[in-house]
């Protein structure tokens, strides 16, 4: 199949970056109303709609939901670049409505989305609310659960730029997948197997174009997460990551590869490959750890208790909501030796002096990254000043 091809004559150019509401999908819906079956499956803490996509007349019922966290806005993006390739006329799009049903909730939390909060508006996360439903959002999205009554649930998320694979030489977590655990024992179920056969799927197409960058999140189980709660019902459920690619923090590359997974996954479901055990295949995917910073800094002097030292220290960027737009601002952590983590982006300061704000030479944590090295090596917001 050609991937990249599908993907560049189907993508949603009028959804870009990170700050993706209501506002944006809201012309996109009204455009889709003549193909698809749009509608209201409830509303926000703060009355928003939470809109909803019907389309396909297959017996294979698949129901999607994105932004259940506000700020985790990529999976969106794939999910509305699947939709153009469904509307089109493209032969295996039209095999795909015969075969299945889809039921979407692109936006679970439109009030999250709109402050660029993982939380609801009424700061619960809605991904630790599946038993007591106390949220409206995870109301509607339970009652869509139990109407629609699906035979796949897909689970879509953002994950942090921390997240990496591999030891001596790690690479971004830029994908990743979990076929969640159903009971405390992780034990491996038929639903489950099915979640892990389709996810095996994906990540044979991944490796093509993202080698090594494919990770399988942590199966602890906890029912009050909702893709858990499914998979315990007996659905085979899928949580998608979509993480960090090389220098892409509006992920935009990553969107690319999140459609590449949900077309494979679909494409594997259509053609009957996943009833072949892949467990195998699916467990040595390699576990997201915790082992990147946005930026390092090695081999820097600072002035420590009076002492001149040679040492590390590394900064990440927080995401800020700043007139509809999210800036990236970076901010000193870790200082000391850094151990197992590596930058995504990393510099030698080649043992010359740090001067930070006021003529310090000691980094502190929380402050802005913006110092000198040496007498003329500037850096601003983290990266240094060619």
């Amino acid at each position: 199949m050609d991937f990249e091809g599908i993907f560049s004559k189907y993508v949603n150019t009028q959804l870009r970056g990170r700050y993706i509401t209501n506002k944006h999908i809201e012309p996109i819906l009204n455009d889709l109303k003549n193909d698809f079956e749009i509608g209201v499956a409830g509303h926000s803490v703060l009355n928003k709609p939470i809109y909803s996509i019907k389309t396909g007349t297959g017996s294979t019922r698949v129901f999607i939901w994105s932004q259940m966290h506000g700020n985790e806005s990529t999976t969106t993006k794939a999910v509305f670049d699947f939709l153009n390739f469904l509307k089109s006329d493209d032969e295996l799009a039209k095999s795909f409505k015969q075969h299945f049903t889809y039921y979407i909730l692109p936006i679970v939390n439109p009030d999250g989305a709109e402050l660029y909060t993982r939380a609801n508006a009424n700061e619960v996360d809605l991904n630790r609310d599946s038993v007591n439903l106390s949220q409206p959002e995870a109301k509607v999205l339970r009652g869509a659960f139990d109407s629609f009554k699906p035979h796949f649930a897909y689970n879509m998320h953002d994950q942090r730029t921390i997240f990496g694979l591999g030891d001596d030489n790690p690479k971004p977590a830029t994908v990743s997948f979990l076929a969640p655990s159903y009971n405390e024992e992780r034990e491996v179920n038929e639903p489950r197997q099915t979640a892990i056969n389709v996810i095996a799927a994906m990540n044979e197409t991944l490796q093509e174009f993202i080698p090594g960058q494919v990770g399988r999140f942590d199966d602890g189980f906890n029912i009050n997460c909702i893709g858990d709660m499914f998979q315990s019902i007996g659905v085979p459920t899928i949580l998608f990551e979509a993480g960090h690619y090389q220098n892409d923090y509006l992920r935009e590359k990553t969107r690319k590869f999140v459609f590449f997974a949900i077309l494979s996954g679909f494409n594997a479901i259509y053609e009957n490959v996943i009833v072949v055990n892949k467990r195998e295949d699916y467990f040595r995917i390699p576990q997201n750890k915790v082992i990147f910073f946005d930026f390092m800094y090695k081999n820097v002097k600072i002035n420590y208790e009076n002492k001149e030292i040679i040492t590390n220290f590394a900064s990440h960027y927080k995401e800020v909501l700043i007139d509809n737009s999210v800036i990236f601002e970076a901010f000193i952590k870790e200082i000391g030796d850094s151990g197992n983590f590596y930058g995504h982006e990393e510099y030698d300061c080649q043992q010359e002096l740090f001067t930070g704000e006021g003529g310090s030479h000691l980094p502190k944590s929380e402050e802005k990254a913006d110092f000198i090295i040496g007498k003329n090596r500037e850096f601003v917001n983290g990266l240094e000043k060619k």
